[in-house]
């Protein structure tokens, strides 16, 4: 398996008639890195993506893959594979030549195609159903099969359009977890795209966050996560709270900084404070988020450890002071 080609994006655009899918974007993606693009729906993510792949063409700009710039390079000799959303794989193919099958669309003879296919259904750990019909797979299996066809090819970057989203929650994590280790091991890079901030946040060096066709900001987990730099990317990593506090300006607070006490007592060490009134809480096992409505009619969100909030535990309607520490007060970009 080759090393991993980094992919530069120049004032990258896509077009589709008047519509600006995506608008003069720039992105550096280190080689061997594993990028997730992250943002809502029709924020231009996937139409990234398909720029990169060669499976929708740029429509100003450049892209680059290595050193070479590759608008006008066929898919095939851009040296990337894509692993689609739906797994696309042939039913009638077993999982053998599922594998193997871009290999005999290159003239490979069969028995080295099928050896070489056997040996990455086993790197995905899928070797025990290599006889299978997709139709005999469940999800989980179907998308290690469809990882190891577009790994076969032995590609430089390897495109994932929300390769997890038609998974059940439990087999959601193990395979997030087979992804970044697949990467690893291979040091290939990755370009991952997804709507889900903590698959984001589990799995990329880098996270893009886009949004209606620009990034909002581009960085690693824990500093996007500490820093945001906008209110939408407080908003949507979701745990900040977005507040106006006047000569501060709008600012981010993140909701497990944030203390509660009595509505005539402000936490301890608390710098800032507000007086509202508890609207919901919900018990996540660990910690207990809580929500709060704030006399100027804004609103935010508190996250307590579980025994610190049940040893002196709130109930709905119960007026509360919120406090918070100017240190964990951080100013956003307008």
């Amino acid at each position: 398996m080759q090393g991993g080609a980094a992919v530069e994006l120049i004032a990258l655009s896509k077009v589709y008639g008047r519509t600006v899918a995506v608008d003069r974007i720039d992105l550096k993606i280190p080689a061997g890195s594993y990028c997730c693009l992250l943002g809502p729906s029709g924020c231009g993510k996937t139409s990234t993506l398909r720029m990169i792949a060669g499976h929708e063409d740029v429509s100003s700009g450049d892209l680059l893959i290595g050193d070479a710039v590759v608008n006008e390079v066929p898919p095939a000799r851009r040296g990337t594979a894509m692993m689609f959303q739906s797994y696309a794989l042939f039913p009638h193919l077993d999982c053998v030549d599922n594998v193997a099958f871009s290999l005999k669309m290159k003239g490979m003879p069969a028995a080295e195609r099928r050896e070489r296919a056997r040996a990455m259904l086993e790197r995905v750990h899928m070797d025990a159903y290599a006889a299978r019909l997709p139709a005999q797979l469940s999800g989980g299996q179907q998308q290690r099969v469809a990882l190891a066809r577009a790994l076969i090819t032995e590609p430089s970057v390897l495109l994932l359009d929300e390769p997890l989203s038609a998974l059940d929650p439990f087999l959601r994590d193990r395979m997030r977890e087979e992804l970044k280790r697949l990467q690893t091991d291979l040091g290939i890079t990755f370009i991952h795209v997804t709507h889900s901030q903590s698959e984001a946040m589990a799995l990329a060096d880098l996270v893009v966050v886009m949004n209606e066709g620009r990034i909002e900001q581009a960085a690693a987990p824990r500093d996007l996560y500490n820093t945001p730099r906008t209110a939408f990317v407080a908003r949507f990593l979701g745990g900040h709270n977005v507040l106006d506090l006047g000569a501060d300006g709008t600012v981010a607070v993140r909701a497990d900084r944030i203390a509660l006490g009595a509505a005539d007592t402000p936490p301890p060490d608390a710098d800032m404070h507000r007086t509202g009134t508890v609207r919901s809480f919900e018990y996540h096992g660990a910690s207990v988020q809580i929500s709060i409505d704030l006399a100027d009619a804004a609103d935010i969100t508190v996250v307590l450890d579980e025994s610190r909030y049940f040893a002196t535990p709130f109930a709905v309607g119960d007026r509360v002071c919120a406090g918070w520490r100017h240190a964990d007060v951080h100013p956003l970009r307008a």
